[in-house]
């Protein structure tokens, strides 16, 4: 089975706010049917979407069957005020507007919950993100009353600290986990939390330029390393492209040759075991 388990059918890996504007105010299902004509094509049959809050995913959801794909969305991604998300998901200020969100995305037939509970990597500065994780009890909070909703829970996490919390508190999978350590990868592990590393993010940068090459390089070896031991610790590991993001098209493999290069001889079955665990919870 071929598919990615984080895409964005809303982005178009050029410009975000232009293709954002393509779905506002209704999504554009011409655009909308090429790409899933394009994961068809290659095979791909389950797409796990990341969200957005003009439709754009709902309604991919809605032709995906035509095309012999399985797809899940969350609706939009859920962002706290003031961080990291805003851009593509619904804000709240507090717990009680959150539980509000959460309520009214089950009423609206959400698959699951995506919560945002750090910034992005620094792609020019390795080892800094562009503003640190939620605190533990934060993320407990939000995990928690996801949970008692009956949703499953994605997280875009980066960092050791946030990764452990997630982890501990139940969030069901990690995206992007940028700077992780032994902690969080055992943490990670116990707790059964699959990881999606979304390493095309960093290795579709190298030679555009638009970053530093340097830092490109060593925030991709890092995090293939990270990789290479959750993978030989017995870790969770689904593949997601965050296909959407810069640089990263529609149908990009970039993500399938970098996990079988952190994880070498077996990374065929880590990956169909990962897809199949995200298939099973979401």
């Amino acid at each position: 089975m071929r598919a990615d388990c984080h895409m964005h059918m809303v982005l178009d890996a050029i410009e975000w706010r232009s293709a954002i504007a393509r779905h506002n105010p209704v999504p554009d299902e011409p655009w909308i049917r090429e790409i899933l004509k394009t994961y068809q094509d290659l095979g791909f049959t389950y797409l796990r979407d990341g969200g957005d809050r003009w439709g754009a995913g709902v309604k991919a959801r809605e032709l995906a069957p035509e095309y012999g794909i399985t797809y899940r969305t969350p609706l939009a991604p859920l962002c706290k005020a003031g961080h990291y998300g805003t851009f593509i998901g619904e804000k709240y200020e507090n717990f009680k507007e959150y539980a509000e969100l959460v309520k009214k995305h089950r009423a609206n037939g959400a698959d699951f919950i995506k919560i945002m509970i750090s910034g992005l990597m620094d792609f020019d500065r390795c080892g800094v993100l562009t503003e640190p994780g939620f605190p533990a009890g934060e993320i407990r909070e939000l995990s928690y009353i996801a949970h008692e909703e009956g949703f499953s829970v994605m997280a875009h996490c980066n960092g050791a600290p946030t990764a452990i919390a997630a982890a501990q508190y139940g969030v069901d999978s990690i995206e992007h986990g940028a700077y992780l350590n032994d902690e969080a990868l055992h943490a990670m592990k116990e707790a059964g939390c699959i990881w999606c590393p979304t390493l095309s993010t960093v290795g579709n940068l190298r030679g555009k330029s638009r970053f530093d090459e340097c830092a490109v390089g060593a925030i991709l070896k890092t995090a293939m390393e990270n990789v290479s031991t959750f993978a030989a610790m017995g870790g969770i590991i689904a593949p997601g492209t965050d296909a959407g993001a810069w640089a990263v098209p529609h149908g990009s493999l970039t993500e399938f040759e970098l996990l079988r290069e952190a994880i070498e001889g077996n990374a065929d079955a880590v990956m169909e075991h990962g897809t199949q665990a995200i298939i099973d919870r979401f």
